[in-house]
């Protein structure tokens, strides 16, 4: 090593610019494809996050009917007047967002999500609609750490009002067959990251997305469950029928705040008599550390992804 390369090192200068690459990669988990970098911390040596692909943005995996970056909205017409209800194709009923952007009838007191959708690419407004707000991505800065009995989890460096929009949870969309799958292979020691939405839309009719950020994926991975949560997930549409999976605060998040949601939805963390049995086995369900007093002792548990598998028609 040549003396000018050990000048470098000794002032911590990346000698060249792979090299810086490679540390501003470790020390963003966003690896520089969101509006902030996200840090891990502790910084330095000793236990990382495990590594996955990111993706800011689904993407279609195994199994998806459709492919989440195609474009199938067709785009409104708003040039010489802003998006509003009434006139804008985008906005159904009322604005889904208020003049400071937070998302409008937010809170505990909403009995369920409102259908929100987004303007999109094919639209005639600027980018400054008011109605183009999960699409510009983070607004606030976040950091991963570690915590004390849940693995890694996801905290604000800001205050975030009550909401607003916070982060997605973007992974891989799949079908249900290879949910199941991948499901049946996990074992009691890996974390579950795949999550099933469930949307109610006519005459009985549920349309179903299924969204597995555990190889490619965004910081939403890392977000923990509360049952006392200060996160609302809100299925927004944009480009497609397939929802992007928005976290809104649902309160007003002081700094250091650790992000929390429902994993269930909201208020369906309930332990069932058909899952007692499973409960006392001890097989799926995992205990519950988010501390707050109302806590239901275990995560919630889907038991339709843990059905048995599907053998293939060999006839």
């Amino acid at each position: 090593m040549s003396a000018e390369a050990v000048e470098k090192r000794s002032l911590g200068i990346a000698a060249t610019e792979e090299e810086s690459a490679v540390l501003i990669e470790e020390q963003d988990v966003a690896c520089g494809l969101e509006n902030f970098p996200v840090r891990v911390w502790p910084p330095g040596a000793g236990p990382r996050p495990r590594h996955f692909q990111y993706t800011p943005d689904h993407v279609a995996g195994p199994g998806a009917d459709i492919d989440p970056t195609q474009i199938t909205f067709s785009g409104c017409a708003c040039v010489k007047t802003p998006c509003l209800p009434g006139t804008c194709s985008c906005l159904r009923h009322e604005n889904n967002y208020d003049d400071n952007l937070c998302l409008k009838d937010i809170g505990l007191e909403a009995k369920y999500a409102k259908p929100v959708f987004e303007c999109n690419v094919l639209c005639h407004c600027g980018e400054r609609c008011r109605n183009r707000v999960i699409q510009n991505g983070l607004q606030f800065r976040l950091q991963v750490f570690q915590t004390k009995k849940k693995g890694w989890g996801l905290q604000t460096l800001e205050s975030i009002p009550k909401g607003r929009f916070v982060c997605e949870y973007a992974g891989e969309i799949l079908g249900l067959s290879e949910v199941q799958r991948r499901v049946h292979l996990q074992t009691a020691h890996d974390p579950n990251y795949i999550i099933a939405i469930r949307e109610h839309i006519y005459k009985g009719q549920v349309m179903e997305t299924f969204v597995d950020p555990t190889y490619i994926g965004n910081i939403g991975r890392f977000l923990n469950h509360s049952c006392e949560p200060n996160l609302l997930m809100i299925p927004v549409r944009i480009d497609s029928m397939v929802p992007k999976l928005a976290l809104f605060a649902a309160k007003d998040i002081l700094p250091g705040e650790e992000l929390s949601y429902d994993y269930s939805g909201r208020f369906l963390n309930q332990i069932s008599n058909d899952d007692k049995e499973t409960i006392d086995h001890g097989q799926l369900r995992k205990p519950c550390y988010c501390g707050v007093p109302s806590c239901a002792t275990f995560l919630p548990y889907d038991s339709s992804l843990y059905r048995p598998l599907e053998k293939p028609d060999t006839s």
